[in-house]
């Protein structure tokens, strides 16, 4: 599990401070105050980490150092790594530090004049609990999902040989996930343990997710399958957790990224999305989310309040533009992390169409 992160002098952030829940993280703020940036730099960290992991490799130095670049610039597509650092006159420079539960954290450095290279400070030799690593032969790390504001299975076709093969302006996030999609279905236990999770998700979808011999996707339900292109594309965007978890990417002990869960989804889609979301968590996935839906909030909150999920972990960051930078407040709840303007603007609207009435 991720621990904490913190960085400095990073994009909209003068320095932040995070320390996350095992369970649900929830980023809160208005357009552009840097929600999906925290999403994609903890995603890119562990993306790095778990593609050494995969292939053999030491979490070393000369491992990790060109990767980290190389995502984060395939990632975020600046035109240069230094382009991510805070502006400033003069030359700065941007620091990152990923903590995770077990081990010393992560941390590397750039510059203002840094094209494609990070220089490491620290890093642990296992993310696993010690007790892990110190096996001969310990599991993979999970690989972490990130679900962008669109939703992929309509472009899954071929996406990944052609953006592998192609200079393409589209960001790392998108193959990764296609390559997750990609994935086969688990069978056995895990496949009974998947159903529980996926009750409710097929029930909201009107039917399962089926991938053809020809990489294709489709809606699957009692009058027989739907090309996915058909299918709404909030059901879509459900469709890709709905994939994740019959595959075991979001089955035991892993990551989920989710910019923006609520777009394209009206509000009883929100509410199971929600209880989805929840559900994920009380099965051991930690979940990291960006949103400035008060629908949203106000449906976890509904049910983090109930018996069901009473337990789960949670952690809320409010993000808030200020003028030497963004700064983050953090609580338990929606009600500790500051007022958050565009919550408050949907309060203020739902005031002034009940004055319509008076």
């Amino acid at each position: 599990m991720l621990k904490s992160l913190t960085v400095r002098n990073f994009t909209a952030f003068a320095e932040a401070d995070l320390d996350f829940a095992s369970g649900l993280n929830v980023f809160v703020g208005e357009n552009g105050t840097g929600k999906t940036h925290l999403l994609k730099l903890a995603w890119c960290v562990l993306a790095v980490v778990t593609d050494i992991e995969r292939r053999g490799l030491p979490i070393t130095g000369s491992h990790l150092q060109p990767r980290l670049a190389e995502k984060l610039v395939g990632t975020f597509r600046p035109d240069s790594l230094g382009r991510l650092v805070r502006r400033a006159p003069g030359r700065n420079r941007c620091d990152v530090t990923v903590g995770c539960r077990h081990q010393e954290p992560l941390a590397f450095h750039f510059a203002t004049n840094s094209r494609s290279e990070v220089a490491l400070d620290s890093s642990p030799a296992c993310w696993l609990p010690p007790e892990v690593c110190d096996r001969a032969d310990p599991p993979p790390l999970p690989s972490p999902a990130f679900l962008p504001t669109r939703e992929l299975l309509t472009i899954y076709p071929g996406f990944v040989s052609v953006y592998e093969g192609h200079y393409l302006e589209f960001e790392e996030t998108w193959r990764d996930t296609c390559l997750l999609l990609g994935r086969p279905l688990q069978r056995g236990p895990k496949e009974k343990r998947s159903r529980a999770i996926l009750a409710p998700l097929e029930e909201a979808m009107g039917g399962r997710i089926e991938l053809d011999q020809n990489g294709r996707f489709y809606l699957r339900n009692a009058e027989g399958r739907m090309e996915m292109p058909l299918v709404a594309e909030g059901l879509r965007k459900l469709g890709m957790v709905a994939r994740m978890v019959a595959t075991g990417t979001l089955l035991d002990q892993g990551f989920l990224f989710w910019d923006e869960p609520d777009a394209n989804l009206n509000p009883r889609l929100i509410q199971k999305a929600a209880a989805v979301i929840l559900d994920l968590v009380g099965n051991g996935i930690q979940v990291f989310l960006a949103t400035h839906s008060l629908f949203l909030l106000r449906e976890l909150d509904i049910l983090l309040a109930s018996a069901r999920y009473r337990g789960l972990r949670r952690r809320f960051f409010g993000l808030h533009r200020e003028q030497d930078g963004v700064r983050v407040e953090a609580g338990d709840s929606v009600d500790e992390i500051g007022p958050i303007a565009s919550l408050d603007e949907q309060l203020a609207q739902s005031d002034r169409y009940l004055d319509l009435e008076v």
